[in-house]
């Protein structure tokens, strides 16, 4: 017999630097929405912590007035975290468990609460200041978002890895692809723009360019990139919102994500796979987990097995693509998977 265990009083502690969801770029806040959206249809009491200018059928309780970056303050966000985390501890009784999206901020403040609690980690793990960190804080839960992400930090206390989903309706093929290749994401050296434009041209294709350049990457993007966009078959969009992402990854005849860095997951390659486009991307991080070798792209290790992959694409079945995406990688698994990990912590004694 099926016993309904019941809905959940659910905190979700999102970062400020990007409104839930965000107006243009922005993962983590991105996949902090579809989460607390997917949380409130199953029937779950959610409460979202975020910036006042998020959107949600969740309660919201505002962290600041206005996302950070867009209000020019995202390098300078600590003291309206703090504020934020406060705001958290004044209420951590009203939730069963609180799920924290901040990185390692909120530890010495969950730790004195003792509030059921998991926090997912949304980024690079393998600087050296974060071993000690997390070494200290062996109590605190953790969820990665890839087994790879893990790998500099095996010795922590992961409850377990949740790959990233999309809504099912948000994204999807988009009649006949037009033959460019799209790039889509940050302009930064680890995204490898620049490799993306040498293998578009050693192919003989277009290539769009969708991406947002950060202040931080402003230097690079000058004295790197900004002359590789003025050849004939680059076409530089900018910085792309939600609307825009159907037609302009579904009309492309393959994603590249040529990234030079230990990626934890990669958001765009499963936009691109829930429009039945498939990625060509090179072998780091956490890219064997989300893409399988003729099915949904292809893993390569270089430029030169980037355009070879790029001939074998004539005939690529969109539609299994598509059915892989529904399979593996929707909100509603992702949801699930969380649940799951939020009743495993409550059953664990105090």
């Amino acid at each position: 017999m099926n016993h309904d265990p019941g809905p959940l009083r659910i905190a979700q502690v999102a970062p400020l630097i990007e409104s839930v969801p965000p107006r243009a770029y922005g993962g983590t806040e991105r996949v902090v929405s579809y989460l607390t959206e997917e949380l409130v249809r199953l029937g779950h009491d959610v409460t979202l912590f975020a910036s006042s200018d998020s959107r949600s059928s969740a309660r919201l309780i505002s962290g600041c007035d206005g996302s950070l970056r867009l209000n020019g303050h995202a390098q300078a966000g600590l003291a309206q975290h703090l504020l934020l985390l406060e705001k958290v501890s004044a209420r951590c009784r009203e939730f069963d468990i609180i799920h924290f999206h901040v990185d390692y901020l909120h530890f010495p403040m969950t730790r004195l609460l003792g509030a059921p609690n998991l926090t997912t980690l949304h980024g690079r793990l393998d600087g050296p200041e974060l071993k000690p960190i997390f070494d200290e804080y062996r109590d605190m839960p953790l969820a990665s978002i890839s087994n790879a992400q893990r790998t500099p930090l095996a010795f922590a206390n992961w409850a377990g890895t949740v790959y990233h989903g999309l809504p099912q309706n948000l994204l999807g093929p988009n009649g006949r692809p037009e033959g460019y290749l799209a790039f889509l994401g940050r302009i930064s050296p680890e995204k490898g723009v620049d490799q993306a434009i040498e293998i578009a041209r050693r192919a003989g294709r277009r290539i769009k360019i969708a991406a947002k350049i950060d202040p931080i990457d402003g230097d690079y993007y000058e004295r790197k990139i900004e002359e590789l966009m003025r050849q004939p078959h680059v076409e530089f969009l900018g910085e792309i919102g939600e609307a825009e992402k159907a037609r302009f990854l579904g009309g492309a005849h393959a994603l590249l994500f040529p990234i030079n860095w230990p990626e934890p997951f990669g958001l765009t390659v499963i936009e691109a796979m829930a429009c039945g486009t498939p990625t060509i991307a090179f072998n780091r991080g956490s890219v064997p987990e989300i893409i399988e070798n003729g099915v949904t792209g292809y893993i390569v290790n270089n430029a030169d097995e980037a355009v070879s992959a790029l001939s074998k694409l004539e005939g690529f079945d969109r539609k299994r693509c598509r059915e892989r995406f529904e399979r593996r990688f929707s909100v509603q698994r992702m949801a699930e998977d969380y649940l799951a990990l939020y009743r495993r912590l409550l059953k664990r004694p105090a």
